[in-house]
């Protein structure tokens, strides 16, 4: 028996060496945006945006690496859409915080969500939470993405009057990210494998022909890359010493922690559940064998992705187009992370990409997570105004921890209020008790 058939089991499930490479390739080429994206958002934080390229590829490369081999399972992962922005424009530029202890915030996030797994406490906390939440979560993430984007475009920019008006559509900028939009959208609706990539890629050439970004070919070197890599500030994370803010900063930071931990968690149940569901790899009970591997892979993949210098690791919804080409075991997600680490080679070349090129694929990002809420209830009041009250908090407020206190909040007075209060809903009230608290110590600063 040879290695890879005694590690991923290809005969078993139905597959073959060529089908799982076929799936990985494709699975790479629908996500391979966010080694351009991620680093564009967290730039803006005042992270060095090569490094953070290169951080991306490897965290990404030795979270789908360990998915494989660990978990046997065809999911990729990379640092994730919506974690990236709340960590830039919450965390860094909204709260003050240094993105060094940002990314000890992210570690210890990754350090808590492996104590949870292998403790088994995930299972309380995911069971306390109300499902509705976990798809308005996702859609509200998906608005506060594009509404980024639509504003790195110049589409969107700010007014006194309204707070926000239509930007001049006959600047080069918002034209190209409207050219960007019309390209992707297209190679989307045609089907096309990597679609965000080639249009990313071909917005570039534009935005190059017209003079908005220079390519600057150099030298290239992997330790020019390490401006990120182990610069993370744990101690401060932890607030030893007190420090600036004190008390208040404590409750900020552990806020933080709390975010990164909880989105990440909730993420990756929607994921599991959706990829695995289209792989048929679910048990008859609805049960996700070899939970606990995959959620132990992506903690890991979240405190490596910290140390080099990047932002929260997830699962990625685009493992589904590998699916859909074949992949059923950890082989496709092995050859995903290699490719990732191959791209890593060529990181520096994202310092060219203008803001124009990036924007329309944050927009169509946002897009497709908005489906999410087909799973939400609209007919019950009860579920559908703490949902509603999650998405638009979200890109409203620019939190998601202020999106996710107002559906739990609300939820749990709904619930309350119609008498269906239950002794095993007490984690979800102890959390709403939380949230309240903390808006009553928000609006005493």
């Amino acid at each position: 028996m040879s290695f890879l058939e005694k590690q991923f089991g290809l005969k078993a499930q139905g597959t073959s060496l060529r089908t799982e490479a076929l799936a990985g390739v494709t699975t790479f080429l629908t996500m391979a945006y966010i080694v351009i994206v991620n680093p564009t958002i967290l730039g803006e934080a005042g992270m060095p945006v090569a490094a953070v390229a290169a951080a991306t590829c490897l965290a990404a490369g030795i979270g789908c690496i360990l998915m494989g081999l660990i978990a046997n399972y065809p999911i990729a992962l990379a640092p994730g859409m919506g974690l990236n922005a709340y960590f830039t424009y919450t965390v860094v530029i909204g709260m003050g915080v240094p993105w060094q202890t940002a990314l000890g915030c992210v570690f210890l996030s990754g350090v808590a969500f492996l104590v949870l797994t292998v403790a088994g406490i995930r299972q309380l906390i995911v069971g306390a939470i109300p499902r509705p939440l976990f798809s308005a979560v996702a859609a509200g993430v998906g608005l506060f993405i594009a509404f980024i984007g639509l504003k790195e475009a110049g589409v969107i920019v700010a007014n006194p009057a309204t707070l926000v008006g239509l930007g001049d559509l006959t600047k080069p900028t918002p034209m190209l990210a409207l050219a960007g939009l019309a390209i992707i959208g297209a190679l989307m609706a045609w089907r096309v494998k990597g679609a965000i990539l080639i249009g990313i890629l071909a917005v570039a050439a534009l935005g190059w022909a017209m003079g908005l970004s220079k390519i600057a070919p150099g030298g290239y070197s992997l330790a020019e890359l390490s401006a990120t890599a182990f610069q993370l500030d744990i101690p401060a994370a932890l607030n030893l010493g007190g420090g600036k803010g004190g008390v208040a900063m404590a409750m900020t930071l552990a806020e933080i922690v709390f975010v990164f931990l909880f989105v990440d968690l909730f993420d990756n149940v929607g994921t599991l559940v959706a990829v695995t569901k289209k792989a048929g790899l679910v048990e008859p009970d609805g049960s996700i064998p070899r939970l606990n591997r995959i959620l132990t892979a992506d903690s890991v993949a979240t405190i490596a992705g910290s140390l080099a210098g990047t932002s929260t690791v997830v699962s990625y919804i685009e493992s589904a187009s590998g699916v859909q080409a074949g992949g059923r075991t950890g082989l496709t997600a092995v050859i995903v992370g290699l490719l990732f680490l191959l791209t890593l080679f060529f990181a520096p070349l994202v310092q060219a990409i203008p803001a124009a090129a990036t924007a329309p694929a944050l927009i169509l990002v946002g897009a497709m997570m908005i489906g999410a809420l087909k799973e939400v209830d609209w007919e019950d009041p009860g579920v559908a105004i703490p949902a509603f009250l999650t998405v638009i908090t979200i890109p409203l407020t620019f939190s998601i921890a202020n999106g996710l206190a107002f559906g739990i909040t609300s939820y749990a007075v709904l619930k309350l209020v119609r008498g269906q209060a239950r002794t095993s809903d007490w984690l979800l009230y102890v959390l709403a008790v939380l949230f309240i608290a903390r808006f009553v110590y928000m609006g005493g600063e």
